[in-house]
């Protein structure tokens, strides 16, 4: 089926704000083009107002898509491929996927407080023991590493010093040898923290507030969110496709 004018001038409307176009994106158009374009619209925002400029908007992208929540590999490939365009060093995008590796780490910060709670109720705690020397020092440690302390480790570190240990080695990483900012690596964890997919509060706080402390603008962050907010499109780039291909074999039955 062959566009309308209406279409091909929306399609390159489309591709002059975002910069890309595929099939899911023409599947979308011939279905639906008033979909389409609210979606441009929705997705502009961000583009048009320019807080971050345009390579750090394809890394919130990459971080969002990349995320274990997530895993939206089409999107992954369209915003590295973007990013690469924008100027991006292969060093900057490993840095954000290095990044957004230490999601899983929630689940500790979710489960240990609970367990807390159970051993608790079961009179097997009392309270917190005082930590050893080896914790202080893995607390400090990864103070300096990653630039600040946050409650939801106290009770980890002093449950699971050895994981704590490792996670600190791991998470620190790429701010020992990384080559963002130390605000976009804030907004990283901002983007999948935030994400519809994850949507983790005690984390979207705190990294909130570091941006801020490294300098980050209202606008910047509310950026990074607006970036996130979009994620809910893959409902229709994943399922639109299908859509038409059943649509297609329906007629030639």
């Amino acid at each position: 089926m062959s566009l309308t004018p209406e279409q091909e001038q929306l399609k390159a409307a489309f591709i002059d704000v975002r910069g890309t176009w595929g099939p899911a994106w023409e599947s979308i158009l011939k279905l639906d083009p008033d979909f389409l374009a609210a979606y441009l619209k929705f997705s502009a925002v961000p583009w048009r107002k320019n807080h971050l400029d345009a390579k750090t908007k394809e890394l919130i992208h990459i971080a969002v898509d990349a995320a274990a929540t997530h895993l939206y590999e089409p999107g992954i490939r369209q915003h590295i491929r973007a990013a690469l365009s924008h100027g991006a060093t292969a060093q900057e995008i490993m840095e954000v996927i290095e990044l957004t590796s230490t999601l899983g780490i929630h689940a500790m910060n979710i489960g240990v407080p609970l367990l807390v709670e159970v051993l608790e109720e079961a009179g097997l705690r009392t309270g917190p023991a005082e930590l050893t020397d080896h914790q202080e020092r893995l607390k400090a440690e990864f103070t300096a590493n990653r630039g600040y302390w946050h409650e939801f480790w106290n009770e980890m570190l002093e449950l699971d010093p050895e994981l704590f240990e490792a996670y600190t080695e791991f998470s620190s990483l790429p701010w020992r040898k990384g080559v963002l900012e130390p605000k976009v690596k804030e907004f990283v964890y901002i983007a999948f923290d935030a994400a519809a997919t994850h949507l983790y509060v005690p984390g979207l706080k705190l990294h909130m507030k570091n941006a801020v402390g490294y300098g980050a603008t209202t606008g910047e962050i509310l950026e990074v969110m607006e970036i996130a907010s979009v994620l809910g499109i893959h409902a229709a780039t994943t399922a639109v496709p299908i859509l038409a291909e059943e649509l297609a074999a329906k007629e030639e039955e």
